[in-house]
């Protein structure tokens, strides 16, 4: 017979960490609607479009600027957490998700959906702050790459299921335009997300508080319980960690603003820097073009418009294979080995893919468009340096850059020092998705090219200004 019943101790273990993957799991939710959110308009843009009779440039606008009510979602949210709490701030975007989502699908014309879709974004970006934030300040030292990655999982699940839905609806009404049930076809894409967003909100009453927020308002007796369920150890023990946060939250307890972070007298500013540079350049190697425009790369090497969408899944299977590979690996071989093997094989592909396009067939076509053909070996290269790229990112910067940034900052400046930093993703977002369609029609060789050059500069970022967090407490890292 196993000890398991004569010391308890391996039992009360694995009961700790089913907690906090229950609990990490919830928070994760706020992922898959990141996901899902983002994704799921490129099913619906040419309905939309078609819809309203607008030209390019309004459907760009009205796409383009959700990633930047993300932008300010991300740059406010931290002081929100710091202000109401992680949980009410999960609970503040759920909500907005169900709007977003319902009112996007059911606008009165162009102008109130571009505003819900905006309001959708600031929602996103909530998420993307409190959601890596508060895994890792309830996660336990030894497991907390793993379950930080579980965000990244979630967010490629809801780009994957978003592409998925948008396939079915459309096949199922013969079209975006088509109806079911007397409601169009890209309408039910965006109104289904209000389900996930409900499920997360009612997720978000079954789980505690952070036990780092608790310390910081004085609930100590709160946090002792949860850091006891989810650490294990003695009374003693305990009572060691709320001492160990309590003085890395220093004798100030005061909120920290976006402005005090850069100031001297913080002593994080150099921190923050590296954040913000990891976040941006999560998003300047271009991993966002094969998602955003993923359609035009399938029918440049031969592929019919009409199969784009299902195509395009296969990128989404690779981006989550890749998380797992992630997740099985990161709290064995640490944070900046991973970052470091990812940049070398997104530099390599991403040049492959530049070499590939350089002897591209470019022709125009029916609406003044820039179209690269690609034939043979050509085409075949191509692909399979897309999806080896997308596999890199997702093993290495996809979810090591949101387990990083939750990491970096001391207790006392995490929730707002990671707003900034997500910010920054956002608008680093928001610049690539925007530039790309005309730097392709300029030269889609070079474009990669400069992926690929942005690729080599996240090397040299890690190798010089990233420290190994693996294994540490919070209170060690930060």
């Amino acid at each position: 017979m196993s000890n398991l019943g004569t010391t308890g101790q391996p039992s009360a273990a694995h009961a700790a960490v089913g907690l906090a993957v229950l609990f990490s799991a919830a928070a994760a939710l706020g992922g898959f609607l990141f996901g899902y959110d983002t994704a799921v308009i490129n099913g619906a843009v040419g309905s939309i479009r078609d819809r309203y009779d607008i030209g390019a440039g309004a459907t760009g606008l009205s796409v383009s600027l959700t990633l930047l009510g993300a932008a300010l979602g991300a740059w406010v949210a931290g002081s929100i957490a710091d202000r109401l709490g992680r949980i009410r701030v999960m609970q503040i975007a759920a909500v907005l998700f169900v709007i977003g989502a319902l009112g996007s699908a059911f606008p009165f014309g162009i102008v109130d959906l571009t505003l819900w879709r905006v309001l959708g974004g600031v929602a996103v970006g909530f998420a993307s702050v409190i959601a890596p934030a508060y895994i890792a300040e309830i996660a336990p030292a030894a497991i907390r790459g793993r379950l930080g990655s579980m965000y990244q999982l979630a967010i490629v699940l809801g780009i994957a299921i978003s592409q998925l839905v948008n396939y079915a609806l459309s096949s199922a009404a013969g079209g975006g335009r088509g109806e079911l049930l007397g409601v169009e076809a890209w309408q039910w894409m965006l109104a289904i997300e209000s389900v996930p967003a409900l499920l997360y909100l009612v997720m978000t009453f079954t789980i505690p508080e952070s036990p780092r927020h608790l310390v910081r308002c004085g609930r100590e007796d709160a946090a002792r319980t949860i850091i006891g369920e989810l650490e294990g150890g003695d009374d003693e023990a305990v009572t060691r960690r709320i001492e160990e946060i309590r003085t890395s939250l220093g004798a100030d307890r005061t909120r920290v603003g976006v402005r005090t972070l850069f100031s001297k007298t913080t002593g994080v500013a150099a921190l923050v820097w590296v954040g913000i540079a990891l976040a941006a350049l999560q998003q300047f190697v271009g991993i966002n073009v094969i998602f955003y425009y993923s359609s035009t790369l399938w029918q440049a090497v031969g592929f019919g418009e009409d199969r784009s969408l299902l195509i395009s899944v296969v990128s989404a299977l690779v981006n989550i294979v890749g998380t797992f590979v992630a997740i099985a690996v990161i709290d064995r071989i640490g944070r900046k080995p991973l970052l470091l093997v990812g940049s070398v094989g997104m530099a390599a592909s991403l040049a492959t893919a530049a070499v590939c396009f350089h002897s591209a067939t470019v022709t125009t076509n029916d609406i003044g468009e820039s179209v690269a053909t690609l034939t043979g070996a050509g085409g075949t290269v191509a692909l399979i340096a897309a999806n080896a790229f997308v596999f890199f990112f997702a093993l290495s910067w996809g979810p090591v850059v949101w387990v990083l940034i939750s990491e970096l900052f001391p207790n006392r400046v995490r929730a707002a020092a990671v707003g900034v930093a997500t910010a920054s993703n956002w608008v680093a977002n928001f610049l690539v998705s925007a530039t790309f369609p005309s730097l392709a029609d300029w030269n889609l060789s070079l474009t990669y090219g400069g992926y690929a050059v942005m690729s080599l500069l996240s090397l040299f970022v890690v190798a010089k200004f990233v420290t190994e967090t693996r294994g540490r407490t919070l209170e060690q890292a930060g």
